[in-house]
């Protein structure tokens, strides 16, 4: 059974994804096109949302073989969790615009 935190970085990594334009499961493309700033700054977001879930994933697991301060396991733990209220929150705000955008009249 996959962990909590798997779930987690496997949605960031879904988002990543959905960000970059690739189909679940798709390989990447590796085309010359140049990302645009927005684009540059939402991957490097999603990029730290994954890297702060795999260390609170890291510190969880050495918490439980008893390898790593308590409140160190909190404090990554927290972080992760405040990080995917935030990635959810603003694809909830991004899905409500492009539909507020489509409701618009031409």
């Amino acid at each position: 059974m996959a962990s909590p935190a798997q779930g987690y970085i496997s949605a960031v990594k879904a988002y990543n994804d959905a960000a970059t334009g690739n189909p679940m499961g798709a390989k990447p493309k590796t085309d010359d096109l140049k990302q645009g700033e927005f684009a540059d700054l939402v991957k490097s977001a999603i990029d730290e949302a994954v890297r702060i879930g795999e260390r609170s994933e890291k510190l969880s697991i050495q918490g439980i073989n008893a390898q790593a301060d308590i409140s160190q396991v909190v404090t990554a733990v927290s972080e992760a969790e405040l990080t995917l209220k935030t990635v959810v929150t603003v694809r909830d705000k991004v899905m409500e615009a492009y539909k507020d955008i489509i409701r618009m009249p031409i």
